[in-house]
């Protein structure tokens, strides 16, 4: 992909995560980047080509930045903190029917996106819960296939309109609760004491631990 078609997919991006999917057109799209509709679809065959194209290129920023996060973190806990405001970010500018809309008008991009949850985000996971174990931080006794694809499924309860309505909920409040509940169920009696001390070190209204 050139640089041009990659930089209007940032940018798309950005469109979606405001609006969601369903409610912007190619002409709304073409009017918020101030580009011809002629010159989208030199780069994209249609809108479909266009919401795959991007939800490749979000998942491509992720995993690369799940990597970095991984290389500068200090152990299991941190780089599970590190995790939780990264995804934290991109929840309170995320608009709460973008799932709702992949899954229901582009059945094709959003199998791609469940195909990165089950690949990407659950090795993920069970990699940090091994690493976890490994420094003493997590419980020894944990089922890592389970715990793992516990923690993706509670993603997609986030976005779960009839759980926690966008009106009464959120998404990043709940994403707190989700990830609290997930480090304290399986972090050891020494994780736990680690907790408490990353905890007095840190500056936010939302503590997550």
């Amino acid at each position: 992909m050139d640089e041009k078609a990659q930089k209007v997919l940032n940018q798309v991006s950005q469109l979606f995560m405001q609006y969601g999917i369903k409610s912007l057109t190619m002409d709304d799209i073409a009017r918020h980047l101030g580009i011809s509709k002629k010159t989208l679809y030199q780069s994209f065959s249609d809108k479909a080509d266009l919401v795959s194209k991007g939800i490749q290129s979000h998942m491509d920023k992720e995993g690369a930045a799940l990597c970095s996060i991984q290389e500068k973190s200090e152990n299991a806990i941190d780089e599970m903190f590190l995790i939780s405001q990264h995804v934290s970010t991109h929840l309170q500018s995320m608009h709460p029917s973008i799932l709702f809309d992949m899954e229901k008008y582009y059945p094709a991009a959003f199998s791609k996106f469940n195909e990165y949850k089950m690949d990407m985000i659950m090795s993920c996971i069970a990699r940090n819960i091994e690493e976890g174990i490994s420094q003493g931080l997590y419980r020894k006794n944990i089922n890592i296939p389970i715990v793992a694809g516990l923690y993706v499924g509670r993603m997609d309860i986030i976005f779960d309109q009839q759980l926690f309505p966008a009106a009464q909920y959120n998404a990043k409040d709940v994403y707190f609760e989700a990830i609290r509940y997930h480090i304290r169920g399986i972090a050891s009696e020494k994780g736990m004491e680690y907790l408490k001390d990353k905890f007095k070190t840190l500056d936010t209204q939302h503590p997550i631990f």
